[in-house]
């Protein structure tokens, strides 16, 4: 008899230490060895992880009220503007804000030395942030302006939310033209000399999980070092699955995530400040979900293997900037992972913008929290799964 469970009979074995937990990494191995049915029967929760650029991150804060009290109309923290328009003195830090004196692209390529990921790495890291503050000033809200020193202790609250994180799937980056560039994927020689690429293949959260029959809107996840929960589909959320050019699937495409947690909790191992040369500035954040395995459906597909699941390869010297249909074929995460790859005949270097050890690291974090009976599984509600669907863009995009 197929074997069926629920989110509560799991969340019960958890709470009895007697939860059967895996890596996705080691459940591959699992059905390799023992085929899907049985390892269904033996196996309650698969963990993932992730830990790599995501650019669409940020932090509310609240930082409480001075004497005498400030509506904070614009505000910077160690220079770096952060959005005010919200209230009096609550404000948000985006990952790829830069200081107001950074030179930009004006010296290319830009190093993009400190920017909103920074601040929000050295707020979780316990260091002292300089936060000025101007104002119009009120009846109710008279001071003008403030500048002082700040940890993240000292303010009331600092909520990490990110619009746009856990990426299903990216592009395999490459530059056709015969000059270097710089870009997300970090920079790309010129003739094919290079590859990148951005995913943690069998590793990776929502590559698990493909349809989303498990995550959703308050589904609880490893969040930067910490408990954080989904809180719902992410922007250029477009789920849908790769092709080849003869109609066959290659696995899932541009599902995307919004998330949240407490930043008081995390920790500066999992959220890090990114410089990307030429580019910007960013946060790579580490990531991780836990898959219940409910029946054989879901296990089948959260033990798909690098070896089943691809990448688009993109020119990003002149298809991906003017949005230009197609790509130049699709490689396995088996064969960017190996070192090189064939793109137009030619064997191409591969390297990984996203770290695979960092991320079966946060597998094996959320794997004990869970086998501890420290973290249980959050019953989710279903995302849509047409959200995104009104995107005419390439969907795996940064």
């Amino acid at each position: 008899m197929a074997t069926e469970r629920t989110f509560q009979e799991i969340n019960e074995r958890i709470k009895a230490g007697k939860a059967v937990v895996v890596t996705a990494e080691e459940l591959v191995a699992m059905v390799g060895e023992k085929g899907v049915a049985r390892t269904t029967s033996e196996v309650d929760v698969v963990t993932t992880g992730t830990f790599g650029p995501m650019c669409s991150s940020g932090a509310f804060l609240n930082l409480g009220h001075s004497k005498p009290r400030i509506k904070m109309q614009k505000v910077w923290l160690n220079d770096v503007p952060a959005y005010a328009g919200i209230a009096a003195v609550d404000a948000y830090i985006g990952a790829t804000e830069l200081r107001e004196d950074d030179p930009l692209n004006n010296n290319y390529p830009g190093e993009f030395r400190y920017g909103g990921g920074h601040v929000i790495h050295d707020l979780v890291a316990r260091r002292k942030v300089v936060l000025k503050a101007v104002s119009y000033g009120t009846d109710c809200y008279p001071r003008r302006e403030i500048e002082t020193q700040i940890t993240i202790d000292d303010v009331n609250e600092a909520v990490l939310f990110n619009p746009r994180n856990a990426y299903q799937n990216y592009n395999c980056a490459v530059n056709l033209s015969n000059k270097t560039i710089y870009t997300y994927m970090g920079v790309l020689k010129g003739n094919l000399q290079n590859a990148h690429y951005s995913t943690s293949g069998q590793l990776s959260p929502l590559l698990k999980d493909p349809s989303l029959k498990t995550i959703g809107i308050g589904t609880r996840i490893f969040l930067g070092g910490a408990v954080g929960y989904v809180a719902w589909n992410g922007t250029q959320h477009f789920p849908s699955f790769l092709k080849d050019e003869n109609g066959k699937e290659l696995g899932p495409a541009g599902a995307t995530l919004s998330v949240t947690g407490d930043l008081k909790q995390m920790s500066s191992r999992w959220l890090v400040g990114a410089s990307m040369l030429g580019y910007g500035a960013s946060l790579s954040v580490g990531l991780g979900i836990p898959i219940p395995i409910l029946n054989e459906e879901i296990c089948r597909f959260a033990a798909a293997g690098d070896d089943e699941l691809y990448a688009p390869i993109m020119d990003y010297s002149d298809a991906f900037p003017n949005c230009a249909p197609g790509n130049l074929g699709c490689a396995s995460y088996a064969e960017l992972k190996s070192g090189t790859i064939k793109v137009n005949g030619k064997e191409v270097t591969t390297a990984p913008m996203s770290s695979y050890p960092r991320a079966r690291e946060i597998a094996g974090i959320l794997k004990e929290w869970i086998k501890k009976g420290e973290f249980l599984l959050g019953e989710p509600v279903q995302l849509l799964p047409n959200a995104g669907a009104g995107i005419k863009a390439n969907a795996l995009q940064g």
